[in-house]
């Protein structure tokens, strides 16, 4: 069967697609006087007078629009839409239009590309536009066909797409802690190959086999890291942190890094835990980990997500404040609540003997109200450092009052005090030749506890013992004090 002009003219007219039919001629006569005017460059002639595009536009004659067009610009007829064009082509499509014109310029005689246009309300139209000069109409471009199809639902949803994945990214890469973006997927073939070996016991095997775990840790793969991973490991750039991740992931870590292997063989996709990682400078860091397997790849631990919140300065305040539980912040030796558990553990254990010393600073008040505390807060301080420096554990040395001090020695006879004595003599004289100043000088108490005595009785016989010598020292002192005042 034959088509007729008139099967065409349908064909036109109810195309689901906008359809023009334009006279081009205009343009071919104005593109061949520029190339006699010397013009080579078109984008940069037009670019250089934007002008020149409009001028362009005008030489096109719209011939013929179908209903789809007008449905679509919202014009009631040809003649409306036809002088109405200053509405459809503005804007952000001449940056489109210069492109088109150069490609017709340079030859091409059939071209598609995306641009913009607007109906006659104003409302923007994405649309896929596709040119083509009609056969036997290539000298002259007096008849060019023009399709354009609605695309702005499209575009709308990838700009939408767009903005999601930029508000991703802004989440992800301005994150307040640390993320990172991770395949564990070699790790769960790894799962996967023991549990097929009929493996039931992780925790037995990871005990048995501990190179297991290293070379799990070896396999995870490390897609992506935000901006406060580097700031928090001391990394200049992203390929410098994933070069030197076993700096990172290393010794104390392994332990929790076997803890989570064995709760991911347990089907616990989600866990959070604190950890043990290490910055590239050395320092230790004490970070809340959260791990979660991403929804959808459940299957294969392809993409995991790792959030790290340093927790390093609330870990620290706790051993601070654990540390001053147990000990005088002055002298850093144990304090008297310490002291007093430890006696009373000895006494539990029924730990046999005990010796048991008790140290009382002499002159310290005399100090304090002539030189003030600052003066006596010193020689306290050093008699901390020789204390400490003087008892090695099992032995403790604790600050029990204000100038009062005791030592406990576990399974220390009288040989072991005399020569725990010995050597506390020998350190405070060492420390009198390195300070100026006032010297360390003190009164002391020694007892050996004897079997069945309780050995807080042998602590006041200690007590006692220190109290009588430090009266010969105050009696010793007012001697002097008279020897000096009689004169001569």
């Amino acid at each position: 069967m034959d088509t007729t002009d008139d099967d065409f003219a349908q064909m036109f007219e109810l195309a689901p697609v906008s359809l023009w039919l334009e006279d081009f001629s205009g343009l071919a006569a104005l593109f061949a006087r520029w190339r006699a005017e010397g013009v080579s460059d078109l984008r940069a002639f037009l670019c250089a007078d934007r002008a020149r595009i409009a001028q362009c536009t005008r030489e096109l004659k719209v011939l013929k629009v179908n209903r789809r067009t007008l449905e679509l610009f919202g014009a009631a007829d040809q003649p409306t839409l036809v002088a109405s064009l200053d509405k459809v082509f503005r804007d952000d499509m001449l940056d489109h239009h210069v492109e088109e014109l150069v490609q017709l310029w340079n030859g091409a005689r059939s071209y598609a590309s995306q641009t913009v246009n607007y109906t006659l309300d104003g409302r923007r139209l994405d649309v896929s536009l596709q040119v083509r000069v009609l056969p036997g109409h290539e000298a002259a471009w007096d008849r060019v066909l023009l399709s354009l199809e609605d695309v702005s639902a499209r575009e709308q949803a990838r700009a939408r797409l767009e903005r999601s994945e930029r508000y991703a990214q802004g989440l992800f890469e301005h994150s307040p802690v640390s993320l990172w973006v991770e395949d564990f997927s070699a790790v769960k073939r790894l799962l996967d190959e023991v549990r097929e070996q009929g493996i039931e016991d992780f925790r037995v095997f990871t005990d048995v086999h501990p190179e297991f775990v290293d070379r799990c840790m070896a396999e995870i793969r490390v897609i992506d890291v935000n901006r406060q991973t580097l700031t928090m490991f001391r990394a200049p750039d992203k390929p410098t942190l994933l070069q030197r991740l076993p700096e990172i992931f290393r010794d104390e870590m392994r332990r929790p890094f076997t803890e989570q292997l064995i709760e991911l063989w347990a089907g616990k996709l989600y866990q959070q835990r604190e950890t043990v990682n290490y910055a590239l400078d050395g320092e230790t860091l004490h970070v809340h980990l959260q791990f979660a397997v991403l929804p959808g790849c459940e299957r294969d631990w392809s993409l995991v997500q790792v959030s790290l919140t340093d927790i390093t300065a609330r870990k620290r305040a706790e051993g601070y404040l654990e540390f001053l539980g147990k000990h005088d912040a002055l002298t850093k030796l144990r304090n008297r609540s310490f002291f007093d558990d430890e006696l009373n553990r000895l006494e539990r254990k029924q730990v046999q003997p005990v010796a048991l010393l008790v140290i009382d600073l002499n002159g310290l008040k005399q100090i304090n109200d002539e030189r003030g505390h600052r003066a006596g807060d010193a020689l306290l301080r050093r008699m901390g450092e020789v204390l400490n420096k003087g008892t090695p554990a099992p032995a403790t040395a604790a600050r029990i009052g204000g100038d009062e001090f005791a030592v406990l020695i576990p399974s220390g006879d009288e040989h072991a005090a005399e020569s725990w004595l010995a050597t506390l003599h020998e350190l405070v004289e060492l420390n009198n030749q390195f300070h100026s100043g006032d010297p360390l000088q003190f009164s002391i108490g020694m007892a050996i506890s004897q079997p069945g005595e309780r050995l807080e009785a042998a602590l006041h016989r200690a007590d006692a013992q220190m109290y009588l010598q430090k009266k010969a020292f105050h009696a010793s002192a007012e001697r002097n004090r008279r020897k000096e005042s009689a004169g001569p």
